[in-house]
């Protein structure tokens, strides 16, 4: 027994030794912390943030505030929270250009470099001298002179993008014309993997990712299997903080000089003017106007960011020694980051500010119960038992849903949807947040782009749902790991069911509807 006995406490021993190495990793993994008056923030100026987002049109998922490297301020608004990755659309072009500049380090190429030198086995027939012009720096810059922007058009194909691209008109000069350009991003993207061998998200992991501690992070790739560039990228909330104290500490992290900061330097400075013709009063009140850098924008207040669709942002601001990161869902973005530069900017002083006891603690109750509205819990009316169970068959309709059924039981509803090729069970609560996954795809800013991953298999969401009178059942399906949510709206009437569908990522006022009645056997 003694013997045991001594194994089994030598065990204990080891085990919370390990487990002490493992949490001591995590733990430096993890950005330092601090209070907003020790780093010179005032709580009070937060608080007026957070109450002008709650009094705004603008859904916020996450929030942080880094100040001095330090974090001062966190939010998640349920039923978003800390371990959940996050869609970060156009926000992925920053990672690209940061792939390049290690690229350019490492002397595998240079921003002149010709991009028809990369691919010549998907070049056209016929070259022109605009395409055989075009350099590295011109799809940085979004300055390809392709005109339309092509990328709805051609990553709705199940083929060669690169070499569909590479066969579009160039219309204007490469290097003299702004036009925001998704693909050229995407291009950047298969240069890398050309060179290198490896997709980007591998090749920034051990040079970029896994230096500051970013872990779990997965990036969709096109038919070819090369990672969008442009979009497609998931990171949590404290990655992209990383990544923006990276850029502020100029390529530093923890003493070691990751990326050379002339690079930093180089990829944040403006390269061109969006929109020459702007008058001084529209750029004064525009940050879409300050210049685009390397796949970043300048800012007004001598700030600059990374961006996404319906509002990811990672704001960098050098004079303040200051990061704000937000993952949302916007359709006004200039309002988005207003609300940055009326109340967060004026909150940063230059000196530690006294301790605010009756703020911070404000702060911090606030911050801990930030919350998406959620309808209350409503009780199950009479119409359950006439519908409860049985399935409505539905007419031709272009989601592909065949049938549609519902099953009640102590505040779950589970709703079944047959497509044309699958079956969907959803589960719903009343008053709380149902969490679960689903093989069924979510709202998207490229519905119908060719993309594939393997991660998004499975959709991490959250439902609820609630009865908005005693014939209509409103769904409310969150997809919280992107910024979208669906909303489905089911109006019963005798035996007859008419749906209506609408997805966040579309416009407000669009809703898909689809008539069905119980099907009779």
């Amino acid at each position: 027994m003694k013997g045991k006995s001594a194994r089994f406490l030598i065990s204990v021993v080891f085990i919370l030794f390990f487990s002490g190495i493992i949490n001591a990793q995590a733990t430096t993994e993890a950005l330092p912390r601090s209070t907003p008056e020790k780093e010179g923030v005032s709580s009070k100026g937060i608080l007026n943030f957070l109450d002008a987002i709650e009094k705004s049109n603008h859904e916020f998922h996450s929030f942080m505030f880094l100040r001095h490297g330090k974090v001062i301020s966190e939010g998640w608004w349920k039923p978003y929270s800390p371990e959940r990755k996050h869609t970060m659309y156009s926000l992925s072009k920053s990672f690209t250009s940061t792939a390049i500049g290690f690229a350019v380090s490492e002397k595998r190429l240079t921003v002149n470099d010709r991009v028809i030198s990369f691919f010549p086995k998907e070049l056209p027939d016929s070259i022109s001298p605009n395409l055989a012009s075009l350099r590295i720096k011109d799809l940085l810059s979004m300055s390809a002179g392709q005109d339309p922007e092509p990328t709805f058009s051609v990553s709705a194909k199940d083929s060669n993008w690169v070499k569909i691209l590479l066969s579009l008109p160039i219309v204007h000069k490469p290097g003299t014309k702004f036009l925001y350009n998704t693909l050229a991003t995407y291009m950047l993207s298969a240069i890398i993997q050309k060179v290198t061998k490896e997709k980007v998200v591998d090749y920034l992991r051990p040079r970029l990712f896994e230096p500051l501690g970013i872990h779990g992070m997965d990036w969709e790739t096109d038919p070819m299997g090369i990672n969008l560039g442009g979009w497609g990228l998931r990171i949590k909330t404290e990655d992209m903080a990383k990544f923006g104290q990276f850029y502020l500490q100029k390529g530093n992290w923890k003493g070691h000089q990751i990326l050379p900061k002339e690079w930093i330097e180089e990829a944040t400075t403006k390269k061109i003017d969006q929109s020459p013709e702007a008058s001084q009063s529209k750029r004064d009140s525009s940050d879409w106007l300050q210049g685009y850098c390397y796949q970043f924008w300048r800012c007004r207040y001598n700030a600059f960011r990374g961006d996404g669709a319906y509002g990811q942002f990672i704001i960098v601001m050098p004079e303040q020694d200051a990061v704000v990161v937000i993952t949302a869902e916007s359709n006004n973005l200039q309002d988005e980051i207003n609300l940055v530069w009326k109340y967060l900017l004026p909150a940063i002083t230059n000196k530690e500010l006294p301790a605010d006891n009756k703020e911070a603690k404000a702060l911090k109750e606030k911050l801990s119960t930030l919350s998406l509205p959620i309808a209350p819990k409503s009780a199950d009316p009479a119409t359950i038992s006439a519908i409860s169970g049985k399935i409505f068959a539905t007419e031709k309709n272009d989601n592909g849903i065949q049938s549609l059924s519902f099953k009640f039981n102590n505040g779950t509803c589970q709703l079944i949807i047959k497509s044309d090729t699958a079956e969907y069970k959803i589960n719903f609560s009343s008053g709380v947040w149902n969490f679960g996954e689903t093989s069924m795809r979510g709202p998207d800013l490229f519905p119908d782009a060719k993309t594939h991953l393997a991660e998004f298999a499975h959709s991490k969401i959250a439902g609820s749902y609630n009865w908005k009178d005693e014939k209509t059942l409103e769904l409310t399906l969150r997809y919280i790991e992107s910024p979208h949510t669906e909303r489905i709206t089911c109006h019963f009437s005798d035996n007859k069911i008419l749906v209506e569908i609408q997805k966040s990522s579309e416009s407000k006022t669009k809703k898909a509807e689809i008539k069905g009645e119980i099907k009779q056997f």
